[in-house]
């Protein structure tokens, strides 16, 4: 079992700057690739990042290329997603995840966060 826990969100204007942590405990976390999702109010749950298990390599939606960054220290058990020049779209609630493998389609992680709340206004 893993638990994660995500930190970070908040209310920010259109070209601002937040960033997440997802914090893990329980197993090696070092043993899980991590993504993060967002969700937003009647939307399906979509694909922002994921990082390998080293953190050697990435993943971005097309929409967030450029603008966000994921990252991950072992040592820490903990994920980050930092978010540049946000903008309105990015409102959502954000999830990070972790399973033994990577991939940008939610179904497959079997461990989820609680979700953390980021709006942007404009």
């Amino acid at each position: 079992q893993v638990q994660l826990v995500e930190s970070g969100g908040g209310l920010v204007q259109a070209g601002g700057s937040l960033r997440l942590a997802c914090a893990a405990s329980g197993r090696t976390f070092s043993r899980y690739a991590t993504g993060w999702f967002r969700q937003a109010p009647g939307k399906e749950r979509e694909f922002v990042a994921a990082i390998s298990r080293s953190g050697g390599t990435t993943w971005y939606a097309d929409s967030v290329k450029g603008r966000f960054t994921i990252s991950r220290d072992n040592a820490k058990n903990t994920v980050y997603l930092q978010m540049n020049s946000l903008k309105p779209e990015d409102t959502a609630v954000y999830y990070c995840a972790a399973d033994g493998s990577v991939s940008d389609y939610p179904n497959v992680y079997d461990y989820w966060g609680q979700g953390t709340q980021v709006t942007v206004s404009s």
